[in-house]
């Protein structure tokens, strides 16, 4: 067994393709993708046996401020979390991958995030014996491997009469996003989303990465809501494989008496389901003990809720803290500046 920092990408392909549990943030265009967005530094981990992959790690680092505070505001992100052979010599080879991981990146973040996109339950006992706490977060899967006519009686009773309406009425209008240019009209409704939730938004780089890289390879599909040629509502959506995945969306809450959301999501989980796909994943709900009017929206649609949850590894836990804090007053400061804007 060789722990290696790069791959043959025919290797990577070949694991990939072979196993159920891969998803699009596990492929090298998503990869190059991290590689072209200012604040990400996208590393490669895999364990090799004889020429094939038997387990694969690829934490992103994620890197809101530099200089002397780059220590302090860095995570290490896996988005697809680990993934491994379904074998006991793929747990080893996983358990073999982490520690060595372990060894190497004491010093590059504050913690190490793996954001568990299926039910990985069968190696939690192998990830706290290495250090990757447990923690709960939820999620919504929606099935959509049949017709729109039953996808749309399982969403609940008033988001279904008001997908309806707006619907009838066609003051909303849904178009893709196919073109360099429109980057800038999704980020803008993006940017407006994330400053009212006081959460910081991946730079505008990220998105020009992704439509360049992956919407010529069928791996991103784009839509925009419209209102009286207002750009109203954004979903970004990753494709990979049968799974439709709700990367990044954005709404004006201006405009929220036309539905623009509801319609918009009933689209894009209507598109997915008459083109072959068999999963729409709403790409996390919260975590369980929080309020969070997100998840309440997403619960909407008659998803199933699963608690695939995330696994976390500090590397100092005091610098942890300190960093949790001085997020805090991030936020905070936020708030404060965009009070005028809204008098």
């Amino acid at each position: 067994m060789e722990i290696v920092r790069q791959l043959d990408e025919r290797a990577w392909r070949a694991f990939l393709a072979a196993h159920p549990q891969a998803r699009i943030f596990h492929t090298p265009e998503m990869f190059r993708v991290f590689e072209q967005a200012r604040g990400y530094q996208p590393t490669l981990w895999a364990a090799v046996d004889r020429g094939s992959v038997r387990a694969l790690f690829l934490p992103v680092l994620v890197t809101l401020r530099g200089g002397p505070l780059r220590r302090l505001t860095t995570r290490a992100i896996a988005y697809g979390s680990v993934l491994y052979e379904l074998s006991a010599d793929g747990e080893q080879a996983l358990r073999a991958l982490l520690l060595a991981y372990k060894r190497a990146a004491r010093r590059e973040a504050l913690f190490t995030e793996l954001r568990n996109l299926s039910d990985l339950s069968a190696v939690q006992p192998l990830l706290a014996s290495v250090g990757f706490r447990f923690e709960p977060h939820l999620n919504y899967l929606i099935d959509l491997a049949r017709a729109p006519e039953a996808l749309l009686a399982s969403i609940g009773k008033r988001t279904r009469k008001n997908i309806r309406r707006a619907l009838r009425r066609g003051e909303v209008t849904i178009e893709p996003l196919d073109a360099p240019q429109d980057v800038g009209r999704a980020y803008a409704l993006l940017q407006q989303t994330y400053d009212r939730a006081r959460v910081p938004l991946a730079d505008r780089s990220l998105f020009a990465a992704a439509f360049a890289e992956l919407q010529p390879r069928g791996m991103l599909r784009a839509t925009i809501a419209r209102v009286d040629g207002h750009d109203v509502g954004v979903s970004i959506d990753l494709l990979y494989k049968e799974v439709v995945y709700g990367w990044y969306g954005g709404v004006d809450r201006a405009f929220n008496r036309y539905a623009p959301n509801e319609l918009l999501t009933w689209k894009v989980l209507a598109w997915g389901a008459s083109h072959g796909y068999r999963c729409y994943d709403f790409g996390g709900a919260g975590t369980p003990d929080q309020p969070y009017g997100v998840r309440d929206f997403k619960a909407k649609f008659g998803g199933t809720l699963v608690n695939y949850g995330r696994n976390v590894w500090a590397s100092s836990p005091l610098l942890l803290q300190a960093g949790k804090a001085g997020y805090a007053v991030y936020r905070a400061a936020r708030a404060a500046l965009r009070k005028p804007r809204e008098a």
